[in-house]
């Protein structure tokens, strides 16, 4: 590693502030338009009971699948 005398890093100091100086007042001139509000999001469902399933569809269902367990369909992920 190369070491560096203090008049060095003096100058490095001042090269340095002088950059985040100059930063600072190009910020200072950025003009930024107000953005627009936006208006609330539509389209949610109503939480509730729902309706009642099927239960010939759930049957159906229930004897196509390949693999299941108990009360639930077991399925492959990623497999396609």
């Amino acid at each position: 590693m190369v070491e560096i005398d203090e008049k060095q890093r003096e100058k490095i100091r001042k090269e340095a502030k002088q950059i985040i100086d100059d930063f600072a007042r190009a910020l200072d001139k950025v003009k930024i338009k107000p953005g627009k509000e936006k208006k609330e999001l539509g389209g949610f469902r109503e939480e509730g009971a729902g309706r009642k399933s099927n239960s010939d569809f759930r049957k159906i269902m229930f004897e196509n699948a390949p693999h299941k367990s108990g009360d639930s369909i077991i399925a492959e992920k990623k497999s396609w």
